[in-house]
C-alpha cells in the first residue's frame, strides 16, 4: 500500500522517541490545508500515534488501536497484532486507506492494512510520500547525534525539514509529540 500526501517520521534515541508529521493536506493536485495534526498521543498520553492516508480511516484505526489498547492494559505489540488481524479479516476494516506508526516507551511499530506489524530493527520508520526522504535524513543524521548534540525531538525535526524541501506532499509545518 502507497499512501500519498503526507509524510511520518518516528525516531528512537537515547531512551527516547519521537514522531513527526507534516501538516500538509492535499486534494487531487492541490493543497487545501497547511496546519494538519497527523501525529496524537492516546491511551493515557502513553503511546503516540502517526498516520497516513485517508483521516477519517486513520482516526477510526487510531480509536480501534486505543480500543485494543484498554483490552490489552496498554500492551503495544498485543494490541497491534490484534488490531492488524481485524484490519485483515473484517469486511469494512479492509476498506481503509491508512497506515500507522504507533510507540510507546519501548517499541515502535508500522501497522498497515496488509496485515503488517513491523519493528524496525534500526532506531527509526518512517511513512508517507515523504518517507523516504524522512528516513535517509533520519538515518544519516543518527551516527553523528551525539556529536551534534542532538536529541530524538531535534533529529526528527531535521529528517522532515529535509523531507519537505525534497517532497512535494510534505510541508514544513511539523508536529511532533515526545516520549
Amino acid at each position: 500500500m502507497t499512501i500519498h500526501g503526507t509524510t511520518i517520521l518516528a525516531v528512537r534515541y537515547n531512551k527516547k522517541a519521537a514522531v513527526a508529521g507534516d501538516g500538509q493536506v492535499t486534494l487531487n493536485n492541490g493543497v487545501i490545508k497547511h496546519h494538519a495534526r497527523k501525529v496524537r498521543r492516546i491511551y493515557n498520553d502513553r503511546i503516540i500515534v502517526g498516520f497516513a492516508g485517508a483521516t477519517a480511516d486513520a482516526l477510526h484505526l487510531s480509536e480501534r488501536l486505543e480500543e485494543k489498547l484498554e483490552r490489552y492494559n496498554g500492551n503495544l505489540v498485543r494490541a497491534a497484532v490484534e488490531l492488524a488481524r481485524d484490519w485483515r479479516t473484517d469486511k469494512y476494516l479492509r476498506r481503509l486507506e491508512a497506515m500507522m506508526i504507533a510507540v510507546d516507551e519501548t517499541h515502535m511499530l508500522l501497522l498497515s492494512g496488509n496485515g503488517d506489524v513491523i519493528e524496525p530493527d534500526e532506531g527509526f520508520i518512517a511513512i508517507g510520500s515523504g518517507g523516504v526522504a524522512a528516513q535517509a535524513a533520519a538515518s544519516a543524521l543518527l551516527p553523528h547525534a551525539e556529536a551534534l548534540g542532538m536529541d530524538a525531538k531535534q533529529i526528527v525535526s531535521q529528517a522532515m525539514g529535509i523531507a519537505a524541501n525534497i517532497c512535494i506532499y510534505t510541508n514544513d509545518v511539523i508536529t511532533i509529540e515526545e516520549i
